[in-house]
């Protein structure tokens, strides 16, 4: 679409740069090595790059690691919102047509045993995960309100796709039938979950950014359990 991309990323465990070989001498993409928490960093790279959209991607978001340790989900997903909200409020006195798409996730809902989520519905997270993110959902909707800055929440159900990091349940399942080892099912393999190509979910997120309200929050699925 002939956007200029800045990447921002801290670059933990989760990274790879193998996903970014296609694109990375592009003279309309930068990587940027930062963390969220450092403000004034964050600060600077608005000033000087004047964006006119920051998707806000960042988040620990494997539910398991969140059991083990909740801390750097509260410090990533909490905090890091936290300081690029303070950042965006400061470089949003001058560039007041900037957006914040703040992208979160279905999980905090909680476990939707009828019918399906609409935006209305109740938040009730259910893994310290989901917990953070819910608190991350309501500091934006907090800071549009008091700050009056231009911001919008959304929440997508699981993705799929290429690359996607080998923790998650289906490259999981992937790896370890190619490799003959057993298939770590949660709970009795009762449980159902809406899946969405993440293609489709970049679609929305360009969508929500042209086309959305500030203020509001956007459910992005594919209508479809499995």
């Amino acid at each position: 679409r002939k956007y200029f991309v800045i990447n921002i990323d801290k670059v933990t465990y989760s990274s790879n740069f193998y996903n970014t070989k296609e694109f990375i001498k592009n003279k309309n993409y930068k990587f940027l090595k930062v963390d969220l928490n450092e403000k004034n960093k964050i600060l600077t790279i608005l000033k000087k790059y004047k964006p006119s959209c920051i998707f806000n991607l960042a988040a620990e978001t494997h539910v398991d690691r969140s059991i083990e340790n909740s801390k750097q989900f509260i410090n990533s997903n909490i905090l890091g919102v936290y300081s690029l909200l303070e950042a965006f409020k400061i470089f949003s006195k001058n560039k007041k047509k900037t957006k914040l798409i703040h992208v979160s996730t279905d999980e905090v809902y909680g476990d939707v045993l009828k019918g399906r989520s609409d935006e209305k519905y109740r938040y009730n997270p259910s893994s310290p995960y989901a917990a953070t993110k819910a608190s991350s959902d309501h500091l934006v909707q907090a800071y549009v309100k008091t700050f009056n800055i231009n911001a919008i929440v959304t929440n997508c159900s699981n993705n799929y796709g290429p690359k996607q990091h080998p923790e998650k349940l289906i490259p999981k399942l992937i790896y370890n039938i190619i490799n003959n080892r057993s298939l770590p099912i949660y709970g009795k393999g009762i449980n159902s979950r809406e899946w969405i190509y993440v293609k489709d979910h970049c679609e929305a997120l360009i969508k929500v950014f042209l086309k959305g309200k500030i203020g509001e929050f956007y459910n992005i699925g594919s209508n479809k359990n499995m």
